[in-house]
Parts: structure tokens; C-alpha cells; sequence
């Protein structure tokens, strides 16, 4: 920064603090191993956390009776917070690496180790590596070198060596949410195969008492394939005011004396989450509150604030307090409405704060503000400067939502109900229902067609039409001679198309199929392409695109097939909706609509058949009025109903 800027400050760096261990820390592995021993002597359920950060899901998994004995992150000011906060060993390791996995899942073996915890990154894969993962888990097979290559493969793969009785993952909800799904589908196929049940779920952070909007992917996995009943969810809010109004006013800057050991003079709590975030606090500190402690902040920007409310948006303020671009950044400021949630916090707060000004006062939010926000309790302390207090606090799992999940898993665990139903099995049921019916009796009978121009003529011209018109139809467009990939359609077999679906009720459909067809004789082979490329056959709209490669998929000479999307109509959500008990019709379809068909197909031999068996079983027995239950191939285990928890699990 220019030393002739009119508008900067002062650095206030620091203070910088420099947390002791754990008072049972254990500093080797046999130490672990002997602390372990004394703890499940004593009857206690012990935990691992993998990229553990600060420990807010240890935390959790710790307050609701599950005590997290070890845990690994690679960023050391958070191994350094982990490792003064719970007892055992808290390492930096790097999961990437095969020797640190083997590692861990040999402690967790040798310590007792029962319950596994984390958030591991899930990168986005290629094509070609979701195609050569996808081949090892149908065929029941792994590669230990590639399952250790990416994160969240580590993790499966220690669950694979340590066999833990319970799994929590928790992930931003988008970590599964490409065309294919194909991480959790993967996740699902992978820990049923060897004993797991699998429930997850997206869930809103402030339903279990987090003042903050913060939505989270949660799984949880249970060995011997065990019933899991999610916690219930609360109706009202915790605002922002409500979690942090007790807290004194401070200056932008603001240090008090005694550096890392300073503490700002505090009155006490005043709501009820002010008192749960104060119950650690030890009797001889109930009058200080440390961390609350923030960043200088330009004149420039202190004068954007003072006119900010919380409807205000970065476009809104003067073009001379704008310096950065408003059609990029139109929320690069934004002044938290005390009288409802927070934004999520994020890593991103440990740069600049801006998108988290404090309800009433003209500056970003305190160490200790976004620690609340967290529903860290005021005790928790982060190792290192500023700066790393608050991107260990913005990767965190908030403490109380893990708490929740936690005390979930262990009321499962003491349950100890067996699950009846399976995503293997569900698909297999439907897979086998589906294959039987024949073609020429489907709602859509070019889906067993096997061909792509047949299957892509009949979806444009008769998408939707009614039965006894795809019945008269159907079998004059199956009777057309095959395209090929790289040739022309000929001419012949055009004109016969266009004769017969001559009538202006055929216009539109028929113009649509005419601009394809002019596509096609510039791209030949687009059309055979395993993945269908829209730039090329524009005519052809993304859902189109999805239920062509669903229903005839491809493969072409360097052996990559087809992908799997995850296709969400109306009709498929209201069988899962009433399939899983849990409403998913209203809820984002891009979302908590394709998890719930991904809780019902998995990913497997069966999984492409089973998911075109959704869409048939919607149109013809699963109808809005009047379903026929009776007739349905996965009806015994359809929560509509109730369910009998007892029931024999679907064959698999």
C-alpha cells in the first residue's frame, strides 16, 4: 500500500497465541494406545476425526458422549488448536499420502477406535477417473493406490481397513452434486458392500441452534447395517443479535492490553444461547471474554458502513466507495441483519472481513463474534494470529450441529435395529421389475430401444403423447432402418417421418427434428458421442441430453462410456418422497431432489435400469390419485404407509 494513500491504516498485527497440549495429551502412539485402553476400560466410545481443523466436529461428537481421542488435519496452527482442546494425539498428516492412511486405520484397530469422523475435500473428477473407479466398485474391486490419491477416497479407505462401527462425513452439499453424482452414489455402493447402511441428508445449520444460513451435506454410515433416525429439527431461529448482542462495543483495531493473555471487560449473558455459549467459562473468568479482537478498517469503508443496513448491497453504495467491480462483487460488503441468521462463515473471513459487518457498529466481526457464530463456546481458543484464528473457525463444522448428529448416531447404535432396505437392494427390485415389462408395454418403449436416433426421433416427436398414440406410432419409427455414426440420414427415411407426423399438431415437434437433422450433417457423429456435446446438436436441450445418455449409452474407441446422470422429474420425487418418508417434491430438486434418487439407485450394474424403472413406475403405478400399491416392486419397504422395521430386507 502506497504510503501516500489518504485512506490507510495502521497495521495491528498480533496478538499471536501459543496454546499448551491437552493435559492427557499423548505424545507417541503407544501412549495412544495405553490412554485408549484406560478410556474403553471405563466404558467409554471413542472417536477419530479426520481433517479434524480446529475440532468443531470433535466437539460435537465430544459433548454428545462420543470422546474423540485422535485427530489429523495438515494445517498446523489447527493441529496445534486440536491438540490443546482434546485429549490423545492430534497429528499433521498428509491423507494423500498411503502410508499416513494405513496409519491411521492401524491406530484406530489397536486403540479400540470405534467411530470415524470428518469433512475430507471432495474434488470434482475427471471422466476417465470416475469411468475406472466406477469399474472397480461395480466388480466389488479397489485400487488402494488410486483410492488414496483423492481425499475423500482416503477416508473410504480407511473405513475400509479400520471398520469403525459408525461413519460421519459432512461436506458442502454441491461435493456431490455433478451430472452423475457420481461421489455419493460411490460413496453409497462402496460401504454397502461391505455391511454399511448409509443415510445422508442436507440440512440446514440453524435447524439445530446455529445462528448462521449454513447448509451442509451430513452421511452417516453404520456398520452391521443399522436403522439411523435423524435428530428433529427445530423451528425457530437463533439470530445474530440473539448470539452475539452481549458482547461490548469495540473500536475497528480494537487489542486489549496483555497481548494473547488479554481480555476485553464483559457483563455476562443475557439470552439463553448466550448462557450455553458461557457454560465452559471457569468462575474466575466470567467477567472477561477473549478474542474479541478485529481489524482496523479504512475511512473509506468506515463511511460505506455507516450507510449500510443489511438490505444494502455493494451496488447500492457511492461509486467512489466501490473499489471493486459491483457486477462481480455485488455482495463484497454486507452488514449482518442482527434480527435474523448470519451468512455462512466461511475460510474467506480470514482475508477481509467485508462480507460480515457487525449489525450496529462500522466493522468486520470480532474473533470471538465469528467463534459464536460458529457456537464455538467462549472457552475455545485458536492457536496463531488472527488471521488463523478465523479460517480455523470458517472451515469448521459448527460444534452444535455436530453434537446433534452425534447424539443421533449413538442413540442408533444403542438401538441396534436393523435396517430392512438397502440402495442395492432397491435397485435391484427395480432393475428386475423394469427388465420384465416389455418394451412394446412401456410409457416410453424407445427406452429399451438401444438406439439413440430411434430413442432421440420418438422423444421429440411423441414426448408426452398419449398412450394409444405411442402405441400407434412407436412401432413405424422402430421400424425405420438404423442410423450410423459419421453417415447421413437418408433421405428416405426422413421423408417417411415427416409423412406420417404431417399434421399441424406435429408442427413444431417436426421443425424441431428438422433442425437436428441440418446439425447432424454438419457433426455426423455428435449423436454417438458418449457424452453429448450441446454446442454441437443445440437443438437437443440439457434434459434431453440427460435421457439419452441414461437410456442408450455409449462408448467409443478409446473406451469411454456414457455417464449416468441423475435426472429429476416430478413424478420420480414423488415416488421418492414417499419411498423415504420425507418430502422431497418441494424441497431444491438440484439438491435434496437428486439425493434422494441417489439414495435409491446407488451405483451399480442395476442402477441404470433401476432409474429408468423410477420414471415408468411414476407414469404407471405410483400415480398421483389412486397409486397401486399393490403392484409396486419396492412397496413392502415404502415409508407412505409406515414401515414394519422388522421386515426381511430386499433380496440383493
Amino acid at each position: 500500500m502506497s504510503k501516500l494513500d489518504p485512506y490507510a491504516v495502521k497495521q495491528v498485527r498480533g496478538p499471536y497465541l501459543v496454546l499448551p497440549p491437552h493435559e492427557q495429551h499423548c505424545a507417541t502412539e503407544e501412549e495412544l494406545k495405553e490412554y485408549c485402553d484406560s478410556r474403553r476400560a471405563q466404558g467409554k466410545l471413542l472417536a477419530a476425526d479426520l481433517f479434524a481443523g480446529a475440532g468443531g466436529l470433535s466437539l460435537g461428537l465430544t459433548e454428545a458422549g462420543i470422546e474423540v481421542v485422535f485427530g489429523v488435519d495438515h494445517y498446523d496452527y489447527a493441529v496445534e488448536t486440536h491438540s490443546h482442546q482434546f485429549p490423545g494425539m492430534s497429528v499433521s498428516w498428509d491423507l494423500s499420502n498411503a502410508e499416513h492412511v494405513e496409519r491411521v486405520a492401524n491406530l484406530m484397530l489397536e486403540c479400540g477406535i470405534e467411530v470415524l469422523a470428518g469433512g475430507p475435500p471432495c474434488q470434482p473428477f475427471s471422466k476417465a477417473g470416475r469411468s475406472g473407479i466406477r469399474y472397480l466398485v461395480e466388480n466389488g474391486e479397489r485400487d488402494p493406490h488410486d483410492a488414496r490419491r483423492d481425499l475423500w477416497r482416503a477416508y473410504l479407505e480407511v473405513v475400509q481397513l479400520a471398520r469403525p462401527r459408525a461413519v460421519i462425513m459432512e461436506n458442502v452439499p454441491d461435493m456431490a452434486l455433478d451430472n452423475e453424482m457420481f461421489i455419493i452414489r460411490n460413496m453409497i455402493e462402496e460401504l454397502e458392500q461391505i455391511g454399511y447402511s448409509v443415510s445422508f441428508r442436507v440440512v440446514d445449520a440453524w435447524r439445530y441452534g446455529v445462528p448462521q444460513f449454513r447448509q451442509r451435506l451430513i452421511l452417516v454410515a453404520l456398520r452391521d447395517n443399522l436403522v439411523f433416525e435423524w435428530t428433529e429439527e427445530a423451528t425457530s431461529k437463533v439470530t445474530v443479535w440473539n448470539a452475539i448482542g452481549d458482547m461490548p462495543e469495540v473500536i475497528p483495531g480494537w487489542r486489549p492490553e496483555g497481548g494473547a493473555d488479554g481480555w476485553t471487560p464483559y457483563e455476562g449473558p443475557k439470552t439463553e444461547f448466550q448462557h450455553y455459549i458461557r457454560r465452559r467459562v471457569p468462575s474466575i473468568e466470567q467477567s472477561r471474554l477473549y478474542d474479541h479482537i478485529t481489524r482496523p478498517v479504512r475511512e473509506d469503508d468506515r463511511i460505506a458502513f455507516e450507510m449500510m443496513t443489511s438490505e444494502t448491497k455493494y451496488s447500492d453504495l457511492p461509486e467512489h466507495l466501490r473499489r471493486y467491480r459491483s457486477d462481480i462483487f455485488d455482495d463484497k460488503y454486507k452488514r449482518l441483519d442482527e434480527n435474523d441468521l448470519s451468512r455462512t462463515i466461511t475460510a474467506h473471513i480470514a482475508k477481509d472481513g467485508y462480507g460480515y459487518i457487525h449489525p450496529r457498529e462500522s466493522r468486520t466481526l470480532t474473533v470471538r463474534e465469528a467463534a459464536r457464530l460458529q457456537t464455538f463456546p467462549d472457552d475455545f481458543r485458536f492457536a496463531g494470529p488472527p488471521s488463523a484464528a478465523f479460517k480455523q473457525i470458517g472451515n469448521a463444522v459448527p460444534p452444535r450441529l455436530g453434537s446433534a448428529i452425534a447424539g443421533a448416531v449413538l442413540s442408533a447404535l444403542e438401538a441396534n435395529v436393523k435396517n430392512p432396505d438397502t440402495s442395492r437392494g432397491v435397485a435391484k427390485a427395480l432393475a428386475t421389475w423394469f427388465n420384465a415389462i416389455p418394451a412394446r408395454d412401456l410409457m416410453s418403449p424407445w427406452a429399451k430401444s438401444g438406439s439413440r436416433w430411434k430413442a432421440v426421433v420418438a422423444e421429440i416427436l411423441l414426448e408426452r403423447a398419449a398412450p394409444s398414440l405411442v402405441r400407434m406410432l412407436w412401432p413405424l419409427i422402430d421400424s425405420l432402418p438404423e442410423a450410423k455414426p459419421g453417415q447421413a440420414i437418408p433421405e428416405e427415411t426422413l421423408e417417411t417421418i415427416y409423412s406420417v407426423f404431417s399434421g399441424r399438431e406435429f408442427a413444431n415437434r417436426v421443425q424441431r427434428l428438422k433442425d437436428l437433422v441440418r446439425e447432424m450433417v454438419i457433426e455426423p457423429s455428435a449423436l454417438w458421442e458418449p457424452r453429448i456435446d450441446r454446442d454441437k446438436l443445440p437443438t437437443l436441450t440439457p434434459a434431453l441430453i440427460n435421457y439419452l445418455e441414461l437410456a442408450v449409452p455409449t462408448q467409443n474407441e478409446s473406451g469411454a462410456r456414457s455417464e449416468e446422470p441423475v435426472i429429476t422429474v416430478k413424478g420420480v420425487l414423488r415416488v421418492t418422497s414417499r419411498y423415504q418418508g420425507f418430502d422431497t417434491e418441494t424441497r431444491n430438486r438440484q439438491s435434496e431432489g437428486r439425493l434422494s434418487i441417489a439414495r435409491m439407485l446407488s451405483m451399480n450394474p442395476d442402477s441404470r435400469a433401476a432409474h429408468l424403472g423410477l420414471f415408468e413406475l411414476a407414469r404407471t403405478v405410483c400415480t398421483p390419485e389412486s397409486p397401486r400399491c399393490s403392484e409396486c416392486p419396492i412397496g413392502k419397504h415404502c415409508k407412505r404407509f409406515g414401515v414394519d422395521s422388522n421386515q426381511t430386507a430386499l433380496e440383493i
